[in-house]
């Protein structure tokens, strides 16, 4: 179980990376940003890669949570309730959530370079698809994993592009994302709309 310090660091980790990129994550980074004393995050986290970790599997944690409460809200044979949850999600990404994505984006550069890392970000990526294509094959779908596949990477290419892309600038207003969530999910279940 992990303590409610080593979250708080590996929280603050998380912001230093959206804020300062993969090269301003160093331990007084992170002390300074989670308001602890010098040291503190050495203590936890004694290693660069051992903070690294941290973030992919604080990360991970946060990913399974979204998912957890987003499961209820999508009832079996409704796409249009997997819309609207979609569009909720895609919102909160891309504004209050807008920092975590961007320090995803950080560690997916250095997974790269880093083995052990990639290792890690991807089995995690792996499970959310399986989790995602669950959801879909209740919505009937024909290919569940193919069509969680292309929906993650679709949904993927929204955020990139809104949060770091051509359109960082000018993102899609929140008023247009029921209808980019609806549109995504009529090519993920073809004849869904009803």
């Amino acid at each position: 179980m992990v303590s409610a310090r080593h979250q708080l660091v590996a929280d603050a980790a998380l912001d230093v990376l959206a804020g300062q990129g993969s090269r301003g994550l160093t331990h007084r980074a992170v002390d300074t940003a989670a308001g602890l004393p010098p040291g503190s995050t050495s203590y936890y986290y004694r290693s660069r890669e051992a903070l690294l970790g941290a973030c992919v599997r604080r990360l991970i944690e946060q990913d399974h949570g979204e998912l957890d409460a987003l499961t209820p809200l999508i009832t079996a044979k409704e796409p249009a309730a997997l819309a609207e949850a979609l569009a909720a999600v895609l919102r909160g990404w891309l504004t209050t959530g807008r920092r975590r994505h961007l320090a995803r984006y950080e560690l997916s550069l250095e997974s790269v370079r880093r083995p052990e890392l990639a290792t890690e970000l991807h089995r995690a990526g792996r499970t959310l698809r399986e989790r995602i294509a669950a959801m879909l094959a209740e919505l009937g779908a024909v290919d569940p994993p193919r069509q969680a596949r292309w929906l993650v990477a679709c949904i993927d290419g929204i955020l990139f592009d809104n949060l770091a892309g051509a359109y960082s600038d000018d993102p899609v207003a929140a008023a247009d994302l029921p209808v980019v969530a609806r549109d995504l999910i009529d090519v993920v279940l073809p004849g869904s709309r009803r």
